[in-house]
């Protein structure tokens, strides 16, 4: 594709679609780029993904919307981190809280770090990562984190969504930045003489021609996988699960500003928050459990058995693409690859995937010049996010079905997960292993460690003895009223959801 030369089409969708045409239309829309996004009116999208990551934050502002502009209108609430729930079973570990670190935390992070260190020395020290971060504070009163602009500290959080809401947002505002719509269902993909895709061929009979085109066909993958015939690479080995079961319940009028993520038999169920109800699904294994069970199995745990709530049953494969830009092909969400949904991380490969495009093209003029570096980039992303992933699963102490007892003595983990984990019980600062393997950009230090430190790995509580004055260098009285201190600027979440409410009307032009 040369720089005259500037037809982009994207092939589906849904939230990423929409993000990858936001991306792009204000990167190139000053350089004369068209582009048009191809939507099929007969394929639904998968739109359960409802959690983020701060990123999403970033990309709101690069495209130029504010939170009064989309939160309400897409059911949007606050996140501040996640709740583990049983995941463990060593004592005083049933639950642990995964925060969104801020500015705040630079105070009080590193007592966290020296209890948890001194303790897995044998150091009777409060090591649970419960007692360190301002998020966790936010997240037990229930408030939002809109710090007020006296408050000197940046506070870092994301969101819950509608996704089907804010795609259907996200197309306003590329339509907006001149980004065209086309309603087709591509039936046919014509590659040219050199394996570069040609054209797209409709049912209608259209002929849809780009220079470039990008796949958001959702786990079809039709123009990455199918028509350029790049090989699926399956995490199936190291993560278990397949299948969800998801319904929505109401809303309370005291809004969550957390996702809480529940281990069950088979898997794990998520709780997610939004304005106008709640989202629910259960994560499990085929393997191990059947639909109905699964089902059952989740009724029984939100109290609705007896219920008339219709659930949707979903499917998926875990693992990611060979490549993700291939010929003139570039793969977003579902249609390069899945990491299962326990970190809320897939929003955010998708924006890191067409942020990164974006560099890489720009810097090869048009060309496909650092099309390998960028592959390596992205694929490397992707393993980070799964060993992180795996690692809930294979640290488990849970021991009461065969899916927990699998997942516990499973050895098809990366040998940079395995150097981690060797790290870690051989009681050395895991932030020197992080650094040789340059992975505190994709999970930081602070994550691994309350990953680590949520689930109590620790010695035993009878195998701790009592430190000495140096070991006791911290107070986490202290700690805590200085946490508790900070939270007082923040108002309470269903207050903060209020006023976001209250600007709706204003945005009617939108």
């Amino acid at each position: 594709m040369s720089s005259s030369n500037k037809r982009i089409v994207i092939l589906g969708g849904g939230t990423a679609g929409w993000i990858a045409a936001n991306l792009m239309a204000t990167h190139w829309q000053q350089q004369g780029f068209e582009i048009t996004l191809v939507e099929s009116p007969d394929i639904g999208i998968i739109g359960v993904g409802e959690g983020s990551t701060p990123p999403l934050r970033g990309f709101m502002t690069a495209i130029g919307v504010q939170e009064s502009e989309w939160m309400y209108e897409c059911g949007a609430t606050y996140k501040v981190g996640i709740t583990f729930k049983d995941w463990s079973t060593k004592p005083g570990f049933s639950h642990y809280f995964h925060p969104f670190v801020s500015q705040p935390d630079e105070f009080t992070a590193p007592a966290f770090f020296y209890n948890s260190f001194l303790r897995r020395k044998g150091i009777n020290l409060e090591g649970h990562p419960d007692h360190f971060f301002l998020a966790t504070e936010l997240a037990r009163q229930k408030l939002a984190p809109v710090a007020p602009d006296n408050f000197p500290f940046e506070i870092n959080y994301g969101y819950h969504f509608d996704s089907a809401l804010l795609g259907k947002f996200l197309a306003r505002v590329a339509a907006r930045k001149g980004v065209k719509y086309q309603q087709a269902t591509v039936n046919e993909v014509v590659l040219d003489g050199q394996g570069n895709i040609d054209y797209l061929k409709s049912a209608e009979g259209q002929i849809i021609k780009a220079d470039f085109y990008v796949d958001s066909t959702g786990f079809r993958s039709q123009l990455l996988q199918q028509a350029l015939k790049v090989p699926f690479i399956s995490c199936a080995d190291s993560l278990f699960n397949d299948s969800a079961v998801v319904f929505p319940t109401p809303q309370t009028d005291n809004v969550e500003v957390q996702t809480i993520a529940t281990a069950l038999k088979n898997g794990w169920a998520w709780t997610i928050p939004l304005t106008h109800r709640v989202g629910n699904g259960y994560v499990y294994s085929a393997r191990f459990c059947s639909k109905n069970d699964a089902e059952t199995e989740f009724r029984q745990h939100l109290g609705l058995l007896d219920a008339d709530v219709e659930a949707r049953h979903l499917q998926f494969k875990v693992g990611r693409a060979a490549e993700h830009w291939a010929k003139n092909c570039l793969a977003v969400g579902l249609s390069q690859g899945f990491i299962e949904p326990l970190e809320a991380t897939a929003l955010d490969m998708v924006q890191e995937t067409v942020v990164r495009f974006i560099e890489a093209y720009n810097r090869g003029n048009f060309t496909d010049q650092h099309r390998a570096e960028f592959n390596h980039r992205i694929s490397t992303r992707f393993d980070a996010v799964r060993d992180y992933i795996v690692c809930h699963y294979r640290i488990t102490s849970r021991t009461d079905t065969e899916y927990w007892i699998e997942n516990g003595r499973n050895e098809k983990i990366s040998p940079s997960l395995r150097a981690i984990l060797a790290s870690w019980v051989a009681g050395k600062n895991i932030t020197d292993e992080l650094e040789k393997q340059k992975l505190d950009a994709y999970f930081p230090n602070v994550s691994w460690n309350c990953l680590l430190t949520g689930k109590g790995l620790y010695p035993l509580q009878e195998q701790l003895v009592q430190g000495n004055e140096m070991a006791n260098k911290y107070d986490v009285a202290k700690l805590q009223k200085f946490i508790q201190g900070c939270a007082l600027n923040f108002k309470p979440h269903r207050e903060q959801l209020a006023v976001l409410a209250q600007a709706a009307p204003e945005l009617a032009t939108l």
